[in-house]
């Protein structure tokens, strides 16, 4: 019995901004914004929401199926901490405007950064169980970070301004993983309370940088020795040809790799560089164009190992997710040359290439506008004039944007 990622997609907005004109812009000191390995972050514009992005990201994924494929999944689910209500589901909007069956279970998971994989092994589970075989599962993970005038009381920006990203991860599961075979019951759980971070309010993270890398790294070195438990032989460095971690910012990876090398491989510091650059540095592709959508940057880190690694022979991919709080998972899978030809059908590349690339002055134009668009509002219509330069990117691709609020009932528009 087989289950795992049949086709997977990301939607990363319309805009992006390079880090290297904010670094000069907030002074940040050079040493520690290098260390940051961001290279870009996506920026979301007033027409994006989580609803737009998850939207975009699994449209061209549901394009591809047949009418039958297409009537065949059974559940949809939001993985998110931007959700945009208390009671309803994003994945409510989403199935409506992707033209699903009506037949569907439609729920919404929330548990910081670790939700995308909350809902990944859900559905995995699901196909396993065979309850209801031949259905499928379409995951989607979609997370959005807006900047403000009033960011900036209970967290350090040079550590979150730089990385926070925009965009969505949409995955369809079911038992013809072509993309990514997960392994059955290799997966390592590690979890306990830790005041990290948090977003005690809905439109403001607070926390302590220092205390989530510590717990980061705590989980990182704890899941895995749960994984080896349970999968017997399993090692680090062998077992693996490639790893993909949640990624906050790449050098937040790099410093879980490295101290895992040494704890786990005894490995010296050129070895431990090595095996960075040959089984970690795939993942940071995307990643470091895209920024921490946090519920889908796991995903997204999976993603962008299969579309930049060698899968000339099968590869098994080792995956850490990590959410704060905090609740994590190693677990494992394996991809292909053929998981590599699909994953470039969505010609992610270009979708990244094609980002508008936002001066600072247009990109904290933003903060006056996203003031307007607080969790709660009830009612409000999009201003397309105001971001004309970026909307006339997307006009005629397809592309669905967020128009308005009329009594908290969000709206949509195809472009």
């Amino acid at each position: 019995m087989k289950a795992g990622i049949e086709a997977i997609n990301i939607y990363s907005g319309s805009a992006s901004l390079d880090v290297k004109d904010l670094a000069k812009a907030r002074n940040l000191d050079n040493n520690r914004f290098e260390n940051l390995m961001m290279k870009e972050k996506s920026v979301p514009m007033p027409f994006e929401d989580p609803v737009s992005n998850g939207i975009n990201a699994a449209k061209p994924i549901i394009d591809s199926l047949t009418e039958e494929e297409k009537n065949s999944i059974d559940m949809v689910i939001t993985c998110t901490e931007s959700g945009i209500d208390f009671g309803k589901s994003i994945s409510t909007y989403i199935h409506h405007y992707l033209g699903l069956n009506r037949n569907c279970r439609l729920f919404e998971l929330k548990n910081a950064c670790y939700s995308g994989t909350a809902g990944f092994q859900m559905a995995v589970n699901f196909v396993f169980s065979q309850a209801a075989p031949g259905r499928k599962v379409l995951v989607i993970c979609t997370d959005i970070a807006r900047m403000s005038m009033a960011e900036g009381a209970s967290m350090d920006l040079s550590f979150f301004e730089p990385s926070n990203g925009s965009g969505a991860v949409a995955i369809l599961v079911s038992d013809n993983p072509i993309v990514f075979e997960v392994d059955r019951g290799a997966n390592g759980y590690y979890g306990y309370e830790v005041m990290d971070t948090c977003r005690p309010i809905p439109d403001q993270e607070a926390g302590n940088a220092d205390l989530s890398l510590l717990s980061y790294l705590d989980c990182s070195e704890n899941s895995f020795k749960e994984y080896q438990k349970r999968v017997e032989g399993a090692d680090y460095q062998e077992t693996f040809q490639y790893l993909a971690f949640h990624t906050p910012f790449g050098g937040m990876v790099k410093g879980a790799h490295r101290t895992n090398m040494r704890k786990f491989k005894k490995a010296k510091p050129d070895q431990i560089v090595m095996d960075f650059e040959k089984r970690v540095m795939p993942s940071l592709n995307y990643c470091q164009r895209v920024g921490n959508i946090m519920g889908a940057t796991s995903q997204l880190a999976l993603m962008s190992t299969i579309a930049n690694g060698d899968f000339s022979t099968p590869k098994r991919i080792g995956v850490f997710s990590y959410g704060s709080g905090c609740s994590s998972e190693f677990y494992s899978g394996v991809a292909t040359k053929e998981s590599q030809e699909k994953i470039k059908q969505f010609k992610v590349q270009e979708h990244l290439n094609e980002r508008y690339k936002l001066t600072m002055k247009e990109y904290e134009d933003t903060f006056l506008i996203n003031n307007e668009l607080r969790f709660g509002t009830k009612n409000y219509k999009v201003d397309f004039s105001k971001n004309s330069n970026v909307f006339n990117t997307i006009k005629g691709k397809n592309r669905i944007v967020f128009s308005e609020i009329k009594e908290f009932h969000r709206i949509y528009e195809w472009v």
